[in-house]
């Protein structure tokens, strides 16, 4: 059964940061590719970033710069490092098996997690 399960999410002031943390399993995790996406209030599931089975990074224009992904193939997991915060950073934010992270679409998502909240205000 392929399960991810983020973390890390949480209440953050403007500029500050936060580490998500998505664990998964049962699925080939060195051999898959990863996508963050988020949904704000009110609003549809935007992709954040996405790293391809090779390890290569890719990012939406507004993330250039304070979102960094990563993985660690040890533990199955991807992370998502975020500096520099804004409040239209709020959304809750998941993780997904995402075969095509280069197209930087939704369009091909697999397995979805949860979802974990963050709020990014004073």
């Amino acid at each position: 059964e392929v399960q991810l399960v983020e973390s890390g999410g949480g209440l953050v002031q403007p500029g500050g940061s936060l580490r998500l943390s998505c664990a998964t399993s049962g699925f080939i995790f060195s051999g898959s590719g990863m996508s963050w996406a988020r949904q704000a209030p009110g609003k549809g599931l935007e992709w954040v970033s996405g790293i391809h089975a090779s390890g290569t990074t890719y990012y939406a224009d507004s993330m250039k710069g304070r979102f960094t992904i990563s993985r660690d193939t040890t533990k199955n997991t991807v992370y998502l490092q975020m500096n520099s915060l804004k409040p239209e950073d709020t959304a809750v934010y998941y993780c997904a098996i995402d075969p095509t992270p280069q197209l930087g679409h939704l369009r091909n998502i697999q397995y979805w997690g949860q979802g974990t909240q963050v709020t990014v205000s004073s």
